[in-house]
């Protein structure tokens, strides 16, 4: 019997926000699980922001591209799209019924939460 490729050829990227709010880490936190449960690799926001050009370029080379913002202010996706970068996904953990707080302690069920809804939206 043939062994079989297990692997994905998907060249998959995750962008997020790490704001000054609870939202903002469980953002950060989901994508820095997502990379280090291989679904997607964690990039950095702040590169695409300062117009880096390997990081634009590795961003802008995604088969799938996921932004996660913390809020409907969405500066996680405002930055992507100054940068110019089109056709992504975009999770707001807000809406995942994550309340806004300047707060730091973040609940495990709010973080799996956002880390569900994002894998969904890689995986469409």
């Amino acid at each position: 019997m043939a062994a079989q490729c297990s692997c994905k050829s998907e060249k998959l990227i995750v962008l997020a926000c790490a704001g000054a709010s609870n939202v903002g880490q469980i953002s950060n936190e989901a994508a820095k699980r997502l990379d280090a449960g291989g679904d997607a690799k964690f990039a950095c926001l702040a590169g695409v922001s300062g117009a880096i050009s390997g990081i634009v370029a590795s961003v802008k080379g995604a088969d799938k591209l996921l932004v996660i913002d913390g809020c409907p202010v969405a500066c996680a996706k405002k930055t992507v799209d100054a940068a110019g970068i089109s056709g992504y996904r975009h999770q707001v953990v807000t809406d995942t019924g994550t309340t806004k707080v300047h707060a730091f302690q973040l609940e495990e069920a709010d973080i799996q939460k956002t880390v569900d809804a994002c894998r969904a939206k890689l995986n469409t």
